[in-house]
């Protein structure tokens, strides 16, 4: 048996996550070994009681991963595990990644350029709105669109990522045996040919409850900020929101009506402390400088997500400046741009919050 296959294996056993696997490789040292222990060492494991101990000896003694396996390239389904250069950089660094990753289609070094959009299943019109408006602005700029294929917000993300001819990825809270709603099977078809559905459950996953805030941890894993368009105070959007404060990643939360109980949640989250967003430049700017360049998904390095919004000659400009302060000279110089264009940009960028002007007409990003 491969490790491949020793690992999906594991993952199949009902009970195993990806900290209770660290705890039984440190304990065992190999998928192997894990599967070939005794009952009574199993449970040597903190947190290994007698059915969880009794669950690893049966899948270790069951043909399981051979009909998984036969499932997945029937269905054209990729099975990339935690150590793979193919698993997603974003979600390799989180606390808790998926053991293994269920993938159809394709995810691509340009996805690492991912902003999460999710809300509420019971939107309202002006919610589809502010959905559309964010996730089409976003793919224009280069961002790939992550959500959760839900009815309401997500699919609206979703299919305006689609329509803009960018990428977008769906995160199931099932196995890709199953669709989610049913009636986005056509879509889940078309985001596996402009990017990718994945699953972290075994293909014979049905969709539970319980399933989906685990899934929402990966939709967050895999951006770097994330979007809540629309929530009521129980959605399962703020536990996104709350898988993302803890990654560390940015939150945006766009305001509503104060009469309107789908703003409840979003609203909550502005006086907890996201960032309020009435537009696209809102979220780059909030973005910042990037710790190194990304590729977004028409091949072009990014370093800081605010150059997104800048046209050739307002990025140029940019691209040259840092923390270190530029005289108005050494930056004529560099861009070989004549004297009033170099003026005029500084200005238009000043106004952008792009940069900022210090004493002796020297510039700085903001």
């Amino acid at each position: 048996m491969t490790e491949l296959e020793e690992l999906v294996k594991i993952n199949l056993t009902k009970g195993i996550g990806s900290v209770m696997y660290r705890s039984l490789l440190q304990r065992f040292g190999s998928n192997s070994a894990i599967l070939n222990a005794e009952k009574e060492e199993l449970r040597k494991v903190p947190g290994i009681g007698p059915k969880l101990a009794q669950n690893i000896v049966n899948a270790s003694r069951s043909n399981c991963v051979d009909e998984e396996f036969n499932a997945a390239e029937k269905e054209n389904i990729k099975i990339v595990p935690y150590y793979s250069d193919d698993y997603p950089c974003n979600l390799k660094v989180i606390y808790d990644p998926p053991l293994v990753l269920y993938i159809k289609g394709n995810v691509t070094e340009s996805d690492i350029m991912s902003l999460a959009v999710v809300g509420s299943r019971s939107c309202s019109y002006y919610g589809q709105v502010q959905a559309d408006k964010f996730a089409r602005a976003l793919t224009q700029i280069g961002f790939t669109i992550v959500s959760g294929m839900a009815r309401g917000i997500d699919t609206i993300a979703h299919n305006c990522a689609l329509k803009t001819g960018g990428r977008t990825i769906a995160v199931l809270g099932c196995g890709l045996g199953y669709t989610y709603p049913k009636e986005n099977m056509m879509l889940a078809e078309r985001i596996a040919e402009n990017g990718a559905v994945i699953s972290e459950l075994p293909l014979s996953t049905p969709p539970d409850n319980r399933n989906f805030p685990p899934r929402n941890r990966i939709i967050s894993g895999l951006s770097l900020g994330v979007v809540v368009v629309e929530a009521a105070l129980r959605s399962g959007s703020l536990i996104t929101a709350q898988w993302a404060l803890e990654h560390g990643k940015e939150v945006f939360a766009v305001p509503g009506s104060i009469d309107s109980a789908q703003s409840k949640g979003t609203h909550k989250l502005i006086k907890e402390g996201a960032k309020l967003v009435e537009g696209i430049n809102d979220i780059v700017e909030e973005l910042g400088p990037l710790s190194e360049s990304l590729k977004n998904n028409n091949g072009v390095d990014v370093k800081d997500p605010r150059s997104l919004r800048l046209n050739g000659q307002e990025a140029k400009i940019f691209s040259i400046l840092s923390s270190v302060p530029m005289g108005i000279d050494d930056i004529i110089v560099a861009t070989k741009l004549p004297a009033s264009v170099v003026a005029s940009t500084l200005m238009i960028l000043e106004i952008k919050k792009a940069v900022k002007q210090l004493s002796g007409k020297r510039f700085v990003k903001s």
